[in-house]
């Protein structure tokens, strides 16, 4: 099949590039040597085959039982030809018979070669999807290929796919724009690795704050909570472990210098940075800003309720556009929010 050096050089690139084992394209090469035989004798022989790694050539015997009186000339074997080959046999013993390869070593050849380009692209789609699920949570860029209902993004090792459950609404986008998206999923198909991105995905505005604010990076400032309704509003909770820093002024930056390019990248989307307290007082009260509150009442600790008063002047800003800034608030708290007019008493509540 090969000279020793093509051969055996051959099988140390492979494993070296492709991550294939020696062993396993070894066995790969053997078993179409057995295959090519049984095409021309029949399928019912027992051969065996394998590979000398001395040299590089290929070796094959037929297998037969040593019998007094043969029944199946395929796997049987009388004693008195079984001497020919090995004068010491006896009845019941196995013997192996030499095979000359030159004939259908062709087409083993090219039965092997054709397996092992299918392990060569298995061993990469098995690469290239434990490299794309190592980075699940990362920010991506990507160009993209196809902008049809589920768009379709090439990251250049791989395609991906930015499902309609996982864009903004609103949000559009033109064959060869480039995009930015969040890794959520990996999964493994018969095609490869299905990369499953998202923009929509809390994940996504994270990550935009931990590439755009070192202190978040370093752990110095924490995301406590994150909480969005894609395409309107995010309302983001976040922590100082240094007494020096300011956790929001922190994510803001000089004029707006950090958050700025977060709100581009979100087309517009309102972001709302909220410092968090264990006092829930506090932490409800700086959840519903941009709204002015006049008291926050817990009105049940256990069960996690709080009513909250404002000017009638102030009631729709605090409840937001279909009510997405309370609903937000409900959520990054985890409470529940009784807001009413201090004036007249309208009630508005929202559950987590």
């Amino acid at each position: 099949m090969a000279e020793k050096s093509e051969l055996l050089m051959a099988l140390d690139q492979i494993e070296k590039d492709k991550n294939i084992k020696r062993k396993d394209i070894l066995n790969v090469i053997e078993n179409a040597l057995i295959s090519a035989y049984k095409k021309h004798v029949g399928k019912n022989v027992n051969v065996e085959a394998k590979v000398d790694l001395d040299n590089g050539n290929m070796i094959a015997s037929v297998v037969k039982v040593v019998v007094k009186n043969v029944v199946n000339p395929l796997l049987e074997i009388c004693i008195q030809d079984a001497i020919k080959f090995d004068q010491h046999v006896d009845v019941g013993s196995e013997i192996r018979i030499p095979l000359n390869t030159q004939d259908f070593s062709r087409i083993a050849a090219q039965t092997a070669k054709q397996v092992i380009v299918q392990k060569i692209r298995e061993s990469e789609k098995n690469l290239l999807f434990d490299e794309m699920k190592e980075k699940i949570g990362q920010i991506v860029s990507g160009v993209v290929y196809c902008a049809s209902r589920n768009i379709i993004i090439d990251l250049g090792k791989t395609e991906a796919i930015l499902p309609v459950n996982e864009q903004v609404h609103g949000e559009k986008f033109n064959v060869g724009q480039h995009i930015r998206t969040v890794i959520v999923r990996v999964d493994k198909n018969s095609r490869g690795s299905g990369v499953i991105l998202s923009r929509a995905s809390s994940e996504f505005v994270k990550k935009l704050f931990e590439f755009e604010v070192p202190e978040i990076y370093e752990k110095i400032v924490e995301i406590v909570n994150i909480v969005r309704e894609p395409g309107i509003r995010t309302k983001i909770s976040v922590l100082s472990h240094n007494p020096k820093v300011d956790p929001v002024g922190a994510c803001v930056g000089i004029k707006g210098a950090r958050v700025k390019p977060i709100i581009e990248e979100l087309r517009g989307e309102r972001v709302d940075l909220i410092s968090f307290s264990v006092d829930p007082v506090k932490y409800i009260t700086w959840a519903l800003s941009p709204a002015r509150i006049i008291s926050v009442v817990i009105t049940s600790y256990d069960d996690k309720k709080a009513e909250v008063l404002v000017d009638s002047g102030m009631l729709s800003l605090v409840i937001g556009r279909n009510g997405h800034n309370v609903r937000l608030a409900a959520k990054l708290t985890g409470w529940h929010i009784d807001v009413k007019s201090y004036e007249d008493h309208n009630k508005f509540c929202i559950n987590d």
